[in-house]
């Protein structure tokens, strides 16, 4: 992807970046995302179908995904968090403390398959319903890579 802190300087306030899956990389569920498994879901939903949620809850939105696409990588994506919900600015300092960093996705399993040296579950598509900022992410590397926040100044920001 293009590099992720240059495309955020003209970015409001709230907004980031980073992976949310990564391809081909065993997660703590014993689970490996295949490199093309968003690619109808991203079709057929797009990134404003996708909600942007705290730690997986769906009563706690945070933000809004502007923009997903699988690279070579993994799901990258960039999303806005809305500064008028509590929550939000809660997780806002939280990545500016670097105490968050995770991203998770919500899903349903469409089609998979096991590994037979390792006994994994391969993931070849899924039906992508959420991405999460989370403080401990399923895949390790899922990791936000780049936030927006207004510099401290007098006690405001």
């Amino acid at each position: 992807m293009l590099a992720t802190a240059s495309l955020l300087r003209s970015a409001p306030e709230g907004a980031f970046a980073g992976y949310a899956s990564v391809f081909g990389t065993l997660d703590r569920g014993h689970d490996i995302v295949a490199r093309g498994a968003f690619r109808r879901s991203l079709s057929e939903r797009g990134a404003s179908g996708v909600k942007l949620l705290w730690q997986h809850d769906p009563n706690q939105p945070v933000g809004v995904i502007d923009s997903l696409a699988e690279d070579n990588h993994g799901l990258y994506m960039r999303g806005r968090l809305l500064l008028d919900v509590a929550r939000a600015r809660e997780a806002l300092s939280l990545m500016r403390n670097r105490v968050l960093d995770g991203l998770s996705i919500g899903y349903r399993c469409v089609r998979s398959d096991v590994e037979p040296k390792s006994g994994a579950r391969v993931l070849y598509d899924v039906d992508l319903w959420e991405i999460s900022l989370v403080t401990f992410p399923m895949q390790e590397t899922a990791r936000i890579t780049a936030y927006k926040a207004a510099v401290m100044r007098g006690g405001r920001s």
